[in-house]
């Protein structure tokens, strides 16, 4: 890489570029007299990288901005360029909706502003046109409500800007920034207030939070905006280097920006139904997220030093490094702990990375990323962030029976990868205590969930030794993995016909017998004599037994005779037998049972209605408080059906752009076959209708096979269409399975709606019922004490040395997360048939809690 592309990279960084100087002055003479030169000859070359180093490190763009208003002293026309080309990225990025782009381009538009490169009337337009846009689309009349996410993002914009010229703005246009600023105000006023119904961290939070007047992104952000300009926009987040070259940069010429627009959203008739408008803003919430929601993990003394537009401040640059180097883990880290900011902000890091791997309906990106994120900040300050991890994780296991289901599976998944990378040490004897609470308890839940996964990641007694200064947590690991074959012939095992019919099966797959073989002797010698039940068992058990000394054992068995097991379970019964049998054989290794049962979806061997069905059978029921194994083999069934559908989507909409493709050969052949046969030419002397017969043919051979080609591009998107409408309708008949069968239940175990009308309701029927036995045993003062110990937890009751909540009260909680939890992650799915749901599952007797759960993860109005 070039010497001035180095210098433009590490422009404020500590680094050997610039002789290990921190002097941001510094940094930019050095970085403008490198520029400089290279204009000269490679002016393309400079625009490009610098207006791609502005937008992929945007906490530099006071440098970069600082850098560029110095150039514009010197070469006007270069800075033309980049105000114009930024113009040009920016209309694009608002027509194709691209949230990342358009909010740092306005960044960037600001700063220059401050360096003089910007008129900042120009700049005003753009906020007006963006605030013009956003009031129009909240308009009952004129607009969409149903996309308010995307005019809430455009004011968010607007203010986001004006940490970094507010006070330029306020200076030199006073007038026309404070109609901005009223033409905010009235927008707020008009837009409904945006409620986190569903996507909270918290359970609780959605029956408590939004019903108290508490304030929603846009609203804090306003009021932290407020403060910054009552405080005369004083911050210490925000690097201003362009004070130290003011009496330069004035000189200097301020460019004109060109006119944007904002697409216009589709009009809604008045009269929108409350699906439709459920729908609509389904999409419009996808397509416009909100960036962050706030996770509260650590007491307000972490962050008292800290101003509240300093930490929106500072979670603009962590999740800006996050977004950008997502790709680049250790460089992700690295800018994240050397941020152009004054003071420590390890808490804050932390409580933003935690947001970002729990937040809802999904992280940004895959949670492995923030996992590495974290193990490398953890190894980049040794001294001071693992501790902060810690706290965060001891802050977030005293609320786990209060964080929401998905998220407490995430957060699973995160604590037992990261300490597989700590050699699994924790002090675990702070948490020995949970042995003493209930099972359904979930903290005990917690820990005996974190090292099952941590057997997975590791080995059993690796595991154990982890453990060995709270011994009394073995009780909570696993079984030892090993299969639990029905037919073993190790030991005292008594040997019956089955073991004999198993071994003769094992001796045939071993002599690489063929599949219509074994089909063969189990319709002669099998099934006629035992029945279904013991050849499912025999061939079954014993298929998995050859499979189970590796996962390509086990594939190489599926592919080879999976023909056999079609034949055996060619029903939902039989496949629900089936799938049994593969819990039986795998009931000490829950891993290997959700990848075997996952691979015979893939294969086709059973279906994702079976695996339904083979949930909710009593077994699997009674576990669903205590146990994630029956949600992983649900989770991974939805999952796969969503990828089908996804992958023919992709499918569909190549071969569509394929068959244009195709078209364009085709008719250019016929085109060029046509010309040439309209052609005289001259053969013996005698004009002659045709060109060269030699090219005549090879026009027409081409013609032909382009033709073909069409025809076939055109067969092949038949044929993916047919299959997407058959996996639509699966996909339909799944989540009404899947419903029906929650509902169902539900119903059985939820207490009357007049009894139990709220989660909070529902979480104390047990803590009432103990006062009433206390109070009959006529111990009103201990009543008393247990009362006030309640009203002053707010965790709903739950003591020391104790868990307040109910068996069947706690599985209740459990299974409406779950539900909450599913109806969020494939609410794009549910969508489409929601009319149906409402009517055949939503509308006749279910119950409201239930009925609210599944609202409430759509984010639908009636929630």
């Amino acid at each position: 890489m070039s010497s001035w592309m180095n210098l433009l990279l590490r422009i404020g960084d500590n680094s050997q570029e610039y002789s290990t100087s921190s002097d941001f002055k510094d940094h930019i003479e050095i970085c403008f007299g490198a520029l400089r030169r290279e204009l000269e000859h490679s002016e393309n070359d400079v625009l490009d990288f610098l207006l791609q180093c502005a937008e992929q490190l945007p906490h530099k763009i006071p440098l970069y901005g600082t850098v560029i208003g110095l150039t514009n002293l010197e070469n006007e026309d270069f800075v033309r360029k980049v105000v114009e080309t930024t113009q040009t990225n920016l209309q694009d990025a608002l027509d194709s909706g691209n949230c990342n782009r358009i909010r740092i381009l306005m960044r960037f538009l600001t700063v220059l502003m401050c360096s003089k490169v910007l008129q900042p009337s120009s700049l005003v337009v753009v906020f007006e046109t963006l605030l013009s846009s956003a009031a129009t689309t909240v308009d009952e009349e004129k607009g969409n409500p149903s996309w308010q996410a995307c005019a809430d993002f455009y004011i968010t914009c607007i203010l986001s800007c004006l940490p970094w010229g507010g006070a330029e703005l306020m200076e030199q246009v006073p007038e026309e920034i404070e109609r901005v600023m009223v033409g905010i105000e009235a927008y707020l006023s008009i837009r409904r207030h945006a409620s986190d119904s569903g996507l909270s961290f918290f359970e609780d939070d959605d029956e408590t939070k939004n019903g108290l007047g508490e304030k929603d992104f846009l609203e804090d952000l306003w009021s932290r905006v407020q403060d910054l300009s009552n405080n005369g926009w004083k911050l210490d987040s925000v690097p201003r280097p362009h004070l130290s070259f003011e009496a330069q940069l004035v000189s200097g010429k301020s460019h004109e920006f060109g006119p944007i627009s904002c697409p216009e959203q589709t009009h809604s008739p008045s009269a929108l139904s409350g699906i439709n408008y459920g729908r609509q803003k389904h999409e419009a919430e996808l397509k416009y997220p909100q960036r962050i929601r706030r996770l509260n993990i650590f007491p307000a003394s972490k962050f008292e030093d800290l101003l509240p537009i300093d930490r929106f401040v500072m979670e603009e640059y962590l999740l800006d490094v996050l977004f950008f180097f997502n790709g680049c883990r250790k460089e992700c880290a690295s800018f994240m702990v050397g941020l152009p900011v004054p003071f420590r902000y390890e808490y804050l890091m932390a409580e933003t990375i935690f947001s970002q791997l729990l937040m809802l309906p999904q992280p940004p990106f895959r949670p492995i990323y923030y996992t590495l994120v974290i193990i490398d900040l953890c190894k980049a300050l040794p001294g001071a962030f693992p501790s902060v991890v810690a706290g965060a994780v001891r802050a977030l296991f005293e609320k786990i029976a209060d964080i929401d289901m998905e998220c407490r599976t995430r957060l699973i998944l995160w604590f037992s990868h990261h300490l597989s990378n700590f050699e699994f040490i924790w002090p675990w004897t702070e948490w020995a205590y949970v042995l003493d609470l209930p099972k359904w308890a979930p903290q005990r839940v917690f820990v005996q969930e974190v090292l099952e996964r941590e057997v997975r990641l590791s080995y059993w007694d690796k595991v154990k030794q982890s453990i060995e200064n709270a011994p009394g947590l073995e009780e909570l690991l696993p079984p030892r993995g090993g299969p639990n074959f029905r037919f073993s012939v190790d030991g005292d095992t008594e040997r019956t016909e089955q073991h004999a019919l198993s071994a003769d099966l094992s001796n045939m797959v071993k002599a690489r017998a063929a599949a219509r073989e074994i089909i063969s002797w189990i319709e002669e010698s099998v099934f006629p004599l035992h029945g279904l039940e013991v050849t499912l068992k025999v061939v079954t058990q014993t298929f998995l037994d050859i499979g189970s000394k590796s996962f390509t054992h086990l594939i190489t068995v599926l592919e080879r005779y999976g023909q056999v097991i079609t034949k055996i379970c060619p029903d939902q019964d039989k496949q629900v037998m089936l799938i049994a049998e593969v819990g039986y054989y795998w009931k000490n290794n829950a891993q290997v049972a959700a990848i075997a049962i996952d691979r015979m979806m893939g294969y086709r061997l059973i279906s994702n209605l079976a695996i339904v069905r083979w949930v909710f059978s009593p077994e699997n029921i009674e576990q669903f408080h205590t146990s994630d194994h029956p949600w992983e083999v649900l989770r991974n069934a939805v999952s796969k059906t969503y990828n089908r559908i996804s992958d023919l989507r992709k499918e569909i909409s190549s071969l569509k752009k394929g068959i244009v493709s195709a078209e364009e050969a085709a008719a250019k052949a016929k085109a060029e076959l046509e010309l040439a046969e309209s052609k005289l030419t001259l053969v013996d002397g005698e004009p002659v209708l045709g060109e060269n017969p030699v090219r005549l043919n090879r026009l027409k051979s081409r013609a032909e096979k382009a033709k073909e080609e069409e025809i076939s591009v055109r067969e092949s998107l038949e044929a993916k269409e047919a299959l997407l409408a058959r996996a639509l309708d699966e996909n339909e008949a799944l989540f009404l399975s899947l419903y029906k069968n929650f509902s169902n239940v539900l119903m059985e175990r939820l207490p009357d709606a007049s009894i139990a009308g709220t989660l909070r309701e529902l979480k104390s029927i047990q803590v009432d019922s103990m006062a009433v036995d206390l109070e009959e045993s006529s111990m009103m003062e201990v009543d008393n004490e247990n009362e006030r110990q309640q009203k002053s937890q707010p965790n709903g009751g739950r003591t020391s040395n104790g868990y307040n909540i109910g068996e069947k009260e706690q599985w209740c909680l459990s299974t409406l997360g779950y539900v909450k939890a599913f109806s969020r992650q494939y609410a794009s799915e549910i969508w489409p048939h929601i009319e149906k749901l409402d009517a055949e599952v939503l509308r006749e007797n279910a119950h409201p809690l239930f009925r609210k759960a599944v609202y409430c993860g759509l984010r639908y109005a009636q929630a």
